[in-house]
């Protein structure tokens, strides 16, 4: 079975992030860069597939040729190709050209399956996984918590906002992961010293346009500087006036 597993770059969630001179994006000047947490849950899950049924997987990212480091991780976890779709300006990207991008790399990969976080710790936007397999005309699941493959399909249990929900589908198919769904490995040291130098293929690709252009980007107000309304018993009527009539949250 040919797996894929697609991870992004994204800045530390540590980061004190600041607005680029432009307005219009971050500064990324002295960020520190991880994979997205998710993402770890995808590459993991991609392993496990090729640990039960066979076959190899891939993990791909669209992103700067530094994005190495991060897949170099991942084949020191038991991925068995890894390559960067090289783009300087990814964190620029709209989700449907980054899917588009990505979904034509799938397809000529001849991948049965490919796994996606659940959402991108940066954007927010968990769109990536499901245009990209609108793009591939396959199957989908999102938010799966449990997963059990066959040689045709499978069944998945995803979350909702009701509840569980449990659905069979057909490959090839996306999925997008969840917490929940497996605890991401570590690499030991055989696994990292036998890729420290394992060259990283960095591939081109054919150029897809936005859609969506940031038109600016602001950082949140501050926060009020909190006052004591009082001590004790007593202070319990003034605090809920000034939550009532300030905060506004009863």
């Amino acid at each position: 079975m040919k797996i894929v597993a697609c991870i992004k770059r994204v800045p530390t969630t540590e980061a004190q992030v600041k607005t680029a001179a432009d307005g219009k994006g971050l500064d990324t000047t002295g960020l520190t860069w991880m994979c997205s947490f998710y993402d770890e849950i995808a590459v993991e899950q991609a392993i496990q597939t090729k640990e039960k049924h066979g076959g190899d997987v891939t993990v791909l990212t669209l992103g700067p040729a530094d994005a190495s480091k991060e897949l170099r991780e991942f084949l020191a976890r038991g991925a068995d190709h890894a390559a960067v779709l090289k783009d300087e300006q990814w964190h620029q990207r709209d989700a449907r050209a980054t899917a588009k991008i990505l979904a034509n790399r799938i397809q000529k990969s001849g991948a049965e399956i490919a796994y996606f976080g659940r959402v991108a710790t940066d954007r927010d936007n968990s769109a990536v996984g499901l245009m990209c397999a609108t793009f591939l005309g396959w199957a989908c699941v999102s938010d799966v918590i449990k997963l059990e493959l066959t040689a045709t399909g499978g069944t998945a249990q995803r979350e909702t906002e009701h509840g569980v929900e449990t659905v069979s589908f057909t490959l090839p198919a996306v999925i997008t992961c969840n917490k929940g769904l497996n605890e991401p490995r570590r690499a030991n040291l055989k696994g990292i010293m036998a890729v420290k130098t394992k060259p990283i293929p960095e591939e081109g690709f054919d150029e897809v346009a936005n859609q969506q252009v940031v038109a600016s980007v602001e950082p949140p107000p501050a926060r009020k500087a909190g006052r004591i309304v009082g001590e004790g018993a007593a202070a319990v009527p003034a605090l809920i006036q000034a939550l009532r009539s300030e905060a506004g949250v009863i």
